[in-house]
């Protein structure tokens, strides 16, 4: 089922987070505090969604890469409903895509909770640590996941360019689109 995120909560911190990643290391929150911008991004494998815009991302982290910005993923879907999510797919896709990025798995789910994360793909985009990483971004990457060929406006790449320039985004931010997050069955 689609679901487009809710409103931004501009202002609000950057949850904490610490997890394992696909590259054998465990990442947190503050091992990105050098960065002048964070990109967390919730997505999975097996969302359409993400797999109409993931070459996308990787080409906007490597451009802005050299800017200092920072992008980072998180697959908190449940990997027993959604097999195609589990830590070693991830992996998989993390190598066989040439992910720039490190690709975290958030097993408890805890993390995507924190963050009020609803879809994939989710994109929370923070300034500065010594701003003490606020939101400034959340919406979607442009207007037309489906179809590059059809996209007129860059929302993502505008926004990281303001925050790199030193200045605020645009304070109309479209809302992302995706599949639910696949949260697991409560006992």
């Amino acid at each position: 089922m689609a679901v487009e995120t809710p409103p931004p909560e501009i202002g609000a911190p950057c949850p904490d987070f610490r997890l394992p990643a696909v590259d054998g290391k465990h990442y947190a929150r503050d091992d990105f505090s050098g960065a002048p911008v964070l990109v967390v991004m919730f997505i999975c494998n097996h969302c359409p969604y993400v797999k109409a815009v993931e070459d996308r991302i990787i080409q906007l982290q490597r451009t802005f890469d050299s800017q200092g910005v920072r992008f980072v993923a998180i697959c908190s879907n449940d990997a027993e409903t959604y097999p195609d999510d589990a830590f070693d797919k991830l992996r998989d896709r993390w190598r066989d895509k040439g992910y720039g990025f490190p690709y975290l798995h958030d097993e408890s789910q805890a993390v995507a909770r924190a963050f009020g994360a609803v879809c994939t793909p989710d994109l929370f985009v923070y300034g500065s640590a010594t701003d003490s990483r606020r939101l400034a971004y959340r919406g979607r990457i442009d207007d037309s996941w489906k179809d590059e060929s059809k996209v007129t406006h860059h929302e993502l790449a505008d926004a990281l360019e303001a925050l790199v320039a030193g200045k605020a985004p645009s304070k109309v931010q479209r809302p992302s689109m995706g599949c639910s997050i696949k949260w697991r069955q409560q006992a």
